[in-house]
């Protein structure tokens, strides 16, 4: 069994990684547009969603969609400064490796905006006839 000691220590440990990972979220948000491009995006769904009250269903769907934006976003960021880290100088692979995590985003991003059609489509279809 762990010590107290040791058992506190492993918690401010745990605490740490929470801070280096928000530092990590906060430090993409400042330097990528497209970040910062995805946060209105979201901050806009999340309106939208309880604009029209969304059932726990679609708001789960939502999330994901979102969460995975983000993360493939944050990722394709982390892949940039490593490959400008380790290829200073243009490389034929090192703008490939770069490519490839972009076209992962947009892969993510295309199914999160037929997420967000199927889910917000209708509804706002159906509210254009309002006005």
């Amino acid at each position: 069994m762990a010590s107290q000691p040791q058992r506190f220590r492993v918690l401010r440990q745990r605490a740490a990684s929470f801070g280096h990972a928000f530092r990590g979220v906060r430090l993409a948000l400042t330097s990528e547009v497209h970040l910062r491009f995805h946060a209105l995006a979201t901050a806009g769904v999340v309106a939208l969603g309880f604009y029209f009250r969304l059932e726990r269903w679609e708001w789960a769907l939502v999330a994901l969609a979102v969460g995975a934006v983000w993360s493939a976003e944050l990722l394709n960021t982390a892949v940039e400064a490593i490959v400008d880290l380790v290829s200073p100088q243009y490389h034929q692979l090192a703008g490939r490796a770069k490519d490839v995590a972009a076209g992962a985003v947009l892969v993510v991003a295309l199914a999160a905006l037929a997420v967000g059609l199927l889910i917000f489509g209708p509804r706002l279809w159906e509210l254009r006839t309002h006005f």
